[in-house]
């Protein structure tokens, strides 16, 4: 490539890399707009408000909570210093300056800018423009024959590329720069755009002139697992690559480059991290009560793939860093083994669905959504001579929209019991159904729907819940434990459903109760159930497993100590082979790498956990919000279904296909 085709590509993405300023600062109003945070100024710099997913609100709280904290940190730090100063790199149109001036917290400290030439431009003329930013600088705009835009005692805006050393220190020192005095630099989702010559440059020039400084970042890691490689794809379409992820994939790489390029100290943490463990729990609360809210995987995934960090040079500066609130989590042992997964070739997507054995040689499928909308008939998929085939199923009756209901077999394949679900974060499914496969038709298939009216005392509407049939004194009830609802962030109870006499029953259940919880799963085992993971209350996943066993009054809650202890989940599936729980997939705050299966006897307590060789599946396998089967087949295998969702502002990403795992070595 010439010399003239590098620089016309480098001029295309350096646009690119602009451009994700105004879609930051939109998103950015859209939270402060819904009371996420608390920024009166970040409207004046978006020419168009636009109301983003809660997700997305979500997403731009927690960025924005991590910058305050570290800043305010620094400040707190330096309080008692006579010159202190803030160096935000690539600010955007970022209202820092002006939160900070409205606070008064100021006192003493400089906010200085840099960005590209066309950006500083831009926002010195909305700065110029409007009463209210103007209003609060004290000192006319610079004259624009150098690259500064906008000067006052307190505020400079500098209009400069940050790879140009040489001119950004003459610009800096020109505005007015103590190299000397204590110094915060942010640089937020910036030195990630640029060739890692160029970033690795700039954290060792900061290094270098700012001997009392700490130094701020916000950006992206794990560009490798299934929601990695949709966060990377979608920057490569907008000609903004995320350069830094291939020599600094996670967190201990991203903290070794700090102390390599001259940084004395480190800390790095990832979003879950900060969120969990540096915010108070009313904040928390206050946060999750503003918009109805149910894309938690998507959430913890968003928050895994983010991190902040601090780096320090200087003793004063040390005070100025993040604080590690928890010890780093355990990883999983991994088995030396590997599961292969390989695709069955069906077209059929979708999230939050639940299915069932319906037949031998046919799966049952029943809500959720796909990129068409939410599902409202049935499917089934067909195992013949030739393969596997997904049909279309003709209902005697409407089984409505729901996503994360249950769909649990009766025994002695009497058909199935559909229950809980939810259209909608506001509205819960409140009818109990009863479905049962018509006669085999060779073109198609049909389902009997029928509304189950039950007598007793019904549980609460909820999704997110468990299922399993159990007996008690000769009789099979559906057992329903956890979830949530419109109302409750978690549920904790359990109710048991009469399946002969359709009434809700109460039967006396003794010992201690798992811990409230929803996205978790419950498996039929001799007689009664075992429970195992799901989001706690708190928003933390759990890993314990639990047994309800069968007594001679009732029931009686056991813990299984389970060593070495599965790492967390939630949104995974989970099977009994024989005295073996099998759980596969889900979602863990443990960010190296995804879920596998874990496989949990339930006699010895022990517990291994396989990586997934999913080398033969030619796009990301995302596995939360899916559904799974065991295959009656001569081995032992998992046919897994749907699954995805939103991957923040990236798009949505569904696996489009089933796929299958071979557990042979996980059962050996």
């Amino acid at each position: 490539m010439s010399t003239t085709e590098r620089k016309k590509q480098r001029k295309g993405s350096d646009t690119a890399v602009q451009g994700t300023n105004d879609s930051s600062v939109v998103s950015k109003a859209s939270a402060a707009a819904q009371g996420y945070f608390r920024d009166p100024f970040i409207q004046h710099f978006v020419c168009k408000a636009g109301r983003r997913a809660p997700l997305i609100n979500r997403g731009y709280f927690v960025r924005w909570r991590a910058v305050d904290h570290c800043v305010r940190q620094f400040l707190h730090a330096t309080a008692k210093c006579p010159k202190r100063q803030i160096l935000s790199l690539g600010a955007g149109f970022d209202s820092l300056y002006f939160r900070l001036r409205a606070d008064g917290v100021l006192e003493g400290a400089a906010v200085f800018e840099v960005d590209f030439p066309d950006v500083a431009r831009r926002k010195a003329a909305l700065v110029a423009a409007d009463v209210t930013l103007s209003g609060m600088l004290d000192s006319c705009l610079a004259p624009h024959t150098g690259p500064v835009y906008l000067s006052s005692s307190q505020y400079r805006l500098l209009g400069v590329d940050v790879r140009e050393e040489p001119r950004v220190e003459e610009a800096l020192s020109a505005a007015g720069l103590d190299w000397a005095a204590p110094t915060l630099i942010l640089s937020e989702v910036v030195l990630t755009y640029m060739e890692t010559q160029w970033s690795d440059a700039v954290i060792r020039w900061a290094a270098k002139l700012l001997p009392a400084s700490v130094f701020v970042m916000y950006e992206q890691i794990y560009p490798d697992d299934p929601f990695g490689r949709v966060m990377q794809d979608h920057f490569l379409k907008l000609n903004s690559a995320l350069r830094a992820l291939r020599q600094y994939p996670d967190l201990s790489a991203q903290r070794r480059r700090f102390l390599d390029k001259g940084w004395e100290r480190c800390v790095c943490l990832d979003m879950n991290d900060f969120y969990l463990g540096l915010l108070p729990q009313e904040e928390r609360d206050r946060v999750e009560s503003l918009e109805p809210f149910d894309e938690h995987e998507e959430w913890h995934e968003k928050c895994s793939h983010y991190f902040i960090l601090t780096a320090s040079r200087g003793p004063s500066m040390e005070a100025a860093l993040l604080i590690q609130a928890s010890a780093p989590p355990v990883g999983p042992s991994w088995s030396p083994s590997t599961l292969s997964v390989r695709t069955v070739p069906v077209r059929l997507e979708g999230l939050g669905l639940a299915s069932a054995w319906m037949r031998p040689d046919a799966v049952l499928l029943t809500g959720g959504s796909s990129r068409g909308g939410r599902v409202t008939e049935p499917r089934s998929l067909l195992r013949g001579q030739e393969g596997w085939r997904s049909i279309g199923v003709e209902a005697s009756a409407d089984l409505g929209v729901r996503l994360y209901h249950t769909v649990s077999p009766l025994p002695g394949g009497g058909g199935a019991v559909v229950y809980g679900g939810r259209s909608s974060p506001l509205r819960p499914a409140c009818d109990l159904l009863k479905v049962t496969f018509g006669p085999p038709c060779p073109d198609a298939e049909k389902v009997c729907v029928e509304p189950v009216k039950c007598e007793g005392n019904p549980p609460p509407p909820r999704w997110r819940h468990a299922a399993a049939v159990v007996s008690h004194r000769g009789r099979d009830f559906l057992f329903v434990f956890g979830g949530k609802n419109q109302s409750e962030s978690v549920l904790g109870d359990s109710s048991f459903l009469n399946l002969d006499q359709q009434n809700w029953t109460e039967i006396p259940v003794e010992g201690t109760a798992p811990a409230a919880r929803h996205s978790h799963s419950a498996c039929s085992y001799r007689g009664g159930v075992v429970v195992f993971g799901g989001l706690s209350r708190q928003g933390v996943p759990l890993g314990d497993t639990s047994l309800l066993v069968p007594t001679d009054r009732g029931f009686c809650w056991e813990r299984i100590a389970v060593q070495p202890p599965p790492v967390p989940r939630y949104s995974h599936r989970a099977h009994v082979l024989g005295d073996r729980l099998v759980v596969v997939g889900g979602v863990w705050l443990h960010s190296e790498g995804v879920p596998g299966v874990v496989v949990i006897s339930l006699t010895t307590g022990s517990s291994m956990e396989f990586r997934l060789d999913t080398s033969s599946v030619p796009w990301p396998l995302m596995l939360h919000s899916f559904c799974s089967q065991l295959m009656d087949t001569e081995e032992p295998e998992l046919l897994l279904i749907g699954g995805g969702g939103n991957c923040f502002s990236f798009g949505t990403h569904l696996n489009p296909q089933p796929v299958s795992v071979d557990l042979r070595p996980a059962l050996a």
